[in-house]
């Protein structure tokens, strides 16, 4: 008999607008024995059934919601109906903008969560963040076997998120071969080269596609500094662009190492592209020191914010990243600064960049807006999917 999750009176409203997190405070009581990760009913105080979710015992998250209709069992067909309805609302993306890499399944948003797919070609690559996700791991392996024969599948569930859920990092091939070290991928024109065995997520920042596009519109003529660069896809836009210089700055150098390969890739002029291997902050205030100049500055940092704790530190530290950046650029120079820290309200970070506009005393108008791209959609009864924000500003 399937196990029963009692909602305390009157913690049913997320659920009854479809929100998937049923967090342990909510919870009066489990009826019935259920393991982690098994899937069991949620009904409110008075016995009333609100859905079908996954138990995770040793989270704060208790249960994720897989489904709100009461007929409807977690099984290899239910896994086969989400990959089939994220891929139709995919395939208009990738025909569009002729791509042959894109998120597949981006959690909630689309009916799975704790499960993330990115498909690079024929790869699958796949993170189980959650213990309902990992539960049901053969089942998705199934489903996925069905719906793509052709691909192979490689597991990236090496991030640490997964020890909230009690689970142990895993990551090696699920089916069919090796991923090659480097893996060559098509975005908006460029040949971009992905790690997906051991590179950052399952490979590559597909959510900033969008804002790697729009970087040609700032970049032409100008001199480019690109923070955070990993292995440069922010770079070879910027070349194709037209720019007149683009320096990439990371803490890696296997990173940066693959951004020089990404740019000889594309036959761009690699004696306009040079890679700096340092620390962002530490070479923003030696710069500023040097009196060396901007036209287009790309900060694109990593997750500052891993819980609410850490909220007030992260905006210090996007503050003066930010009001480093400003000082740097010309008159009439362009910043594209962003988040992708889930904490970080979008209308929080336009203040903090007004705040260092404030302390590099100088006036900044606010001129685009930017998401994580449209492979990475966000459900309306669950905001928190929107996690990356950004802005185009011009420094005056």
């Amino acid at each position: 008999m399937t196990a029963r999750l009692i909602l305390a009176k009157g913690r049913e409203k997320s659920l009854l607008r479809r929100h998937p997190w049923i967090f342990s405070g909510a919870v009066a009581r489990l009826e019935g024995q259920a393991s982690s990760g098994e899937t069991i009913d949620v009904c409110d105080s008075h016995g009333n059934w609100l859905a079908r979710a996954a138990w995770s015992p040793s989270s704060q998250i208790r249960a994720r919601a897989w489904s709100w209709q009461q007929d409807e069992a977690v099984d290899t067909e239910f896994f086969v109906r989400r990959l089939t309805t994220a891929q139709r609302l995919r395939d208009w993306l990738a025909q569009r903008d002729n791509l042959d890499s894109y998120r597949l399944i981006a959690g909630e948003s689309d009916g799975l969560p704790g499960i993330t797919i990115d498909r690079f070609g024929n790869f699958l690559v796949l993170q189980l963040l959650s213990a309902g996700a990992e539960y049901q791991r053969a089942t998705l392996i199934t489903a996925l076997q069905r719906c793509y024969p052709s691909c192979a599948i490689y597991d990236r569930s090496d991030v640490s998120v997964r020890k909230k859920e009690g689970l142990p990092l895993t990551s090696g091939v699920v089916l069919g071969d090796m991923p090659p070290a480097l893996l060559p991928i098509t975005e908006h024109g460029m040949k971009l080269l992905v790690d997906i065995q051991t590179g950052h997520k399952t490979g590559y920042y597909l959510d900033q596609r969008d804002s790697r596009l729009a970087t040609r519109r700032y970049a032409e003529g100008g001199r480019v500094l690109n923070c955070f660069s990993y292995t440069g896809g922010f770079a070879v836009s910027a070349l194709m662009g037209n720019c007149q210089q683009v320096i990439s700055v990371d803490t890696s150098q296997a990173a940066l190492d693959v951004a020089r390969q990404n740019v000889e890739l594309n036959h761009l002029d690699l004696s306009k592209a040079e890679f700096v291997r340092d620390d962002v902050f530490k070479l923003l205030r030696r710069y500023r020191e040097e009196g060396e100049q901007f036209d287009l500055i790309v900060m694109d940092p990593p997750k500052f914010v891993e819980n609410k704790n850490q909220l007030a530190g992260a905006c210090r530290g996007y503050k003066d990243i930010n009001m480093l950046a400003i000082q740097l650029l010309k008159p009439g120079g362009t910043l594209l600064t962003f988040s992708c820290s889930g904490l970080m309200p979008t209308d929080l970070f336009q203040k903090i960049i007004a705040d260092a506009a404030l302390d590099a005393q100088r006036d900044v108008q606010f001129i685009e807006q930017f998401r994580q791209s449209a492979d990475h959609p966000v459900i309306a009864s669950y905001p928190e999917g929107l996690y990356l924000k950004g802005f185009a500003c011009r420094v005056l």
